[in-house]
């Protein structure tokens, strides 16, 4: 490959702007360079000073002592160092001047590329090229011979000259078909012929010469050979048949490739792990494919090598790579990938699990940002967007759902999205804490302010949240004391510890969420109505997971792997059956409830796969769900329609028409069953 720093002619000397003519042409005549790079006063390539430009100024009856600044071309080609050559050529062929200014990583002028440099490079590469093909060809076993349009044979390798016993000299310039009369040069073909009582397969091809004929190439190789070749390719392909079998029924995930980092055989298990394709991976570059599995390695040290824990789908594993030799040569790897909690790797897992367990997570740190709220449903996904949009501002954001739905998903997201992301999120749950230790909770106390109280102030969440954001879950079970003092500091920003007159400032932006109707409870007088239009500023409502139901799918592939991490199981998926029964389940508990019955069932499967029968058994009576072998419209009892409409809504992506098909009813049809059903 060429390099434009090896084939460039370097600039030791440069000019400045302020150069007189005549310093500039001393430097010209004593370089012999057509071309000068001049520096402007920052440092940096200002334009060139060119010999056609040196020709105007003599015309022009410039004076010598005049400064080259006003002279120049400052259109210039420049190429960094690290231009391929490709580029260089078409740079160079376009430019004006004929020349390109090359700088380094620093901008600065190193050297000059002529269209000299750039003919001379190209006869170099030709060259070496010309030479590595005869060499090629003079140390292979293959006897080659070209021939021109005129039917000349132009070369000839040793080889041929051995075959047909004539030296190289009384070949060239010979016609081709009077020293190979059997041979017919009009097609490309390939058959047997026979040379001085030996069998040798040729290869005849065309190729086009410089002037548009008709070339011929002639490869001649001994049969003997070719038939030593397939006798040692059926050995191989029986030894790779005894292996395959081997591999195809082993426990644990086993991949090989080859010198050439090709994979050349993979077991099901791997393929199941991984999710691929078998005819989709063999012959592939492994680091292509698996670069995670690190094989290659081993093919430079020869070394067995065992890697630390990684992780796919929650799914923890490790690579053991086994180097293949052949005498002291390493052929291949063998990459043991073990996945499933065998003996010899619990202790590991245990390990790991302790690790884990020790990384205490900080409660002032929202962990979630807006990729972890996974949706397909056009509703969420423009709440997320409305929700993301509101993060910037300063206002107070109230987010209402059931229990389960993910609010403080979204709490944390705002929070991590906001300018506010470098400072605390301090999570307070007003369900959680006694009302009599609420207040204190929230704003401190200082010392001895009451009995039990510690002999020293003690800060609250507020001073832990100043600067950043406080969440407040379950806003609707604060007392209403608290909801005074809490409705002054988002007033004031202001607020008095506990037995303390000193008033503490603060800067701290609310998240408020519930699950109750905070209207219906200020009509009831349990809620301030002032402090509700305070928190109510930016409401955002998030739908149940039964009117989301596309989520239903995506959300159970993004928990299964992240249990698969947590409690260390190995599941893969889910029968097709039960999928069909979580797809039709209300999930009265949302996304919480969702989690809980998954962590369930991967815990009892024992197949790889969740069964059916490992999901609780009030799902199983509550939902009826349509069998397998038939289709959504063959659903006739009156339980079961509503859950064969939203299996067919679910298939068809939500297109009306096409569910309709499904179901074998008209569009209008389902549209009133969409309204009985209130979908």
């Amino acid at each position: 490959m060429l390099l434009l720093q090896d084939i460039m002619t370097a600039v030791e000397r440069t000019v400045d702007e302020r150069t007189s003519l005549a310093e500039v042409i001393k430097i010209m005549k004593e370089r012999k360079w057509n071309v000068i790079p001049v520096i402007g006063g920052d440092g940096y390539l200002a334009g060139v000073f060119t010999r056609s430009e040196l020709y105007e100024a003599i015309l022009d009856g410039v004076s010598l002592t005049e400064e080259v600044g006003h002279y120049l071309k400052r259109n210039v080609a420049v190429m960094p160092l690290h231009t391929p050559y490709e580029v260089v050529e078409k740079i160079v062929r376009g430019s004006k001047v004929g020349t390109g200014v090359v700088i380094n990583e620093a901008d600065k002028v190193i050297g000059l590329f002529t269209k000299t440099d750039m003919v001379t490079a190209l006869l170099n590469e030709t060259n070496s090229l010309k030479e590595q093909i005869e060499t090629i060809m003079n140390t292979s076993h293959l006897g080659a011979v070209m021939a021109d349009g005129a039917n000349q044979i132009v070369y000839v390798n040793d080889r041929i000259s051995e075959m047909v016993g004539l030296h190289k000299e009384d070949m060239l310039g010979y016609e081709f078909t009077k020293i190979f009369e059997k041979i017919d040069t009009s097609k490309a073909h390939m058959k047997d012929i026979k040379i001085r009582e030996e069998q040798f397969i040729l290869r005849l091809s065309h190729y086009r010469t410089v002037q548009g004929k008709k070339g011929v190439i002639a490869l001649f190789q001994d049969r003997s050979e070719v038939e030593m070749i397939a006798q040692e390719l059926e050995t191989v392909k029986n030894l790779h048949s005894t292996l395959e079998t081997a591999i195809d029924h082993a426990y644990d995930g086993i991949l090989m490739i080859d010198q050439k980092k090709k994979i050349t055989m993979v077991s099901p298990p791997l393929l199941k792990l991984f999710n691929v394709v078998k005819e989709d991976i063999l012959g592939k570059n492994v680091e292509e494919v698996f670069p995670q599995l690190n094989l290659t390695v081993v093919l430079k040290s020869g070394e067995a090598d065992l890697s630390d824990f990684m992780e796919i789908n929650g799914i923890k594993y490790i690579v053991n790579r086994i180097p293949v030799l052949q005498g002291e040569e390493v052929i291949g790897v063998l990459g043991k990938i073990t996945f499933r909690q065998l003996n010899e790797v619990n202790a590991l897992f245990k390990k790991l699990e302790r690790s884990q367990s020790n990384n205490v997570k900080q409660a002032e740190t929202a962990r979630f940002s807006w990729d972890e709220i996974i949706t397909q449903d056009p509703y969420t996904k423009k709440l997320k967007k409305s929700a993301a949009k509101a993060a910037k501002g300063r206002s107070t954001v109230l987010i209402r759902g059931e229990s389960g739905t993910g609010k403080e998903l979204f709490a944390h997201a705002i929070h991590n999205s906001s300018t506010r992301k470098d400072e605390n999120f301090v999570i307070v749950n007003c369900a959680a804490i006694p009302e009599h230790l609420l207040e204190s909770e929230f704003f401190g106390y200082e010392a001895g302010a009451f009995t039990g109280a510690r002999q020293k102030r003690t800060f609250g969440k507020f001073d832990m949240a100043n600067g950043g954001t406080l969440f407040l879950d379950e806003i609707g079970d604060m007392s209403l004391s608290l909801q005074a003092k809490l409705l002054r500091v988002l007033q004031e920003g202001e607020f008095y510890r506990v037995g303390s007159t000193e008033r503490v400032h603060v800067d701290v932006r609310i998240i408020a969420a519930t699950n109750r109707s905070l209207e219906e409870m200020v009509r009831n007088g349990e809620f301030r109505e002032d402090l509700y239009y305070r928190l109510n500023v930016i409401s955002l409502q998030i739908p149940p997971l039964r009117k989301r139901i596309a989520d239903v799918e995506i959300l159970i592939n993004t928990i299964m792997k992240e249990l698969n991490r947590l409690i260390g199981t190995s599941i893969t998926g889910i029968d097709d059956h039960a999928k069909r029964l979580l797809m039709c389940y209300e999930w009265p508990g949302n996304i919480r409830e969702l989690r809980n019955v998954l962590e369930r069932a991967m815990t009892f499967s024992e197949f790889g796969k969740i069964q059916i029968e490992d999901l609780p058994d009030y799902m199983i009576e509550k939902v009826h769900v349509v069998p397998e072998n038939k289709e959504p419209k063959l659903a006739l009892a009156e339980s079961a329609e509503l859950s064969a409409i939203k299996i067919a809504l679910a298939e068809a992506d939500d297109n009306k028409s096409k569910a309709a098909k499904l179901l074998g009813i008209s569009r209008s049809g389902l549209y009133e069953k969409l309204k009985k059903y209130g979908l």
